[in-house]
């Protein structure tokens, strides 16, 4: 790997809290997409997904496809939590294809059930939905030295994986 790439990749990392190609990937072996496929959803041009993936360029300078990254990502946090069935998935993809995408970011709606998944889905959206990757990972080293607790839960809810946030949760949660 060049350095260029090796920088170009810390740099997605710090904006987006992973290389884009483990997001691309990840979402692309969720769905069994193509490259153009996943292309093809995101309102991306095959190339232009190439020169993300391989770290040629760093950002997604359009607020539409990143809001579409975003969705994507928790439609596999949703399928992963059994919050949907592989069979609705289709039309989820095509919904997201269509989405027009705005610079303000969503939360989606979590079911009136209190499941640990649909509380971690929740906390999870909520951190995400006021500050970008870059800044809980940011917030998370702050508190590291101080409150090493509080910023493990930042940095696990806001940038780590559904799995780890919601054994996590199981772990530390208090019942009432």
């Amino acid at each position: 790997m060049s350095d260029t790439t090796r920088t170009n990749r810390e740099a997605q990392r710090a904006t987006y809290g992973e290389p884009l190609n483990e997001t691309f990937d990840r979402i692309r072996q969720t769905f069994e997409l193509t490259q153009a496929s996943l292309a093809s959803i995101l309102g991306l041009s095959a190339p232009m997904l190439s020169q993300l993936n391989s770290a040629q360029r760093v950002k997604i300078g359009n607020p539409a496809v990143l809001s579409r990254v975003h969705q994507l990502n928790e439609l596999v946090d949703q399928l992963a939590f059994g919050q949907i069935r592989s069979e609705e998935v289709p039309t989820r993809l095509e919904q997201i294809r269509s989405a027009k995408g705005s610079l303000g970011r969503r939360i989606p709606p979590v079911a009136e059930q209190t499941s640990d998944e649909a509380v971690v889905t929740g906390v999870r959206s909520l951190l995400r939905a006021v500050a970008s990757e870059a800044e809980l990972r940011g917030a998370a080293e702050l508190l590291e030295a101080s409150h090493p607790k509080l910023a493990e839960l930042v940095r696990l809810y806001g940038t780590g994986s559904a799995q780890e946030s919601v054994d996590h949760f199981v772990e530390h949660k208090v019942m009432f």
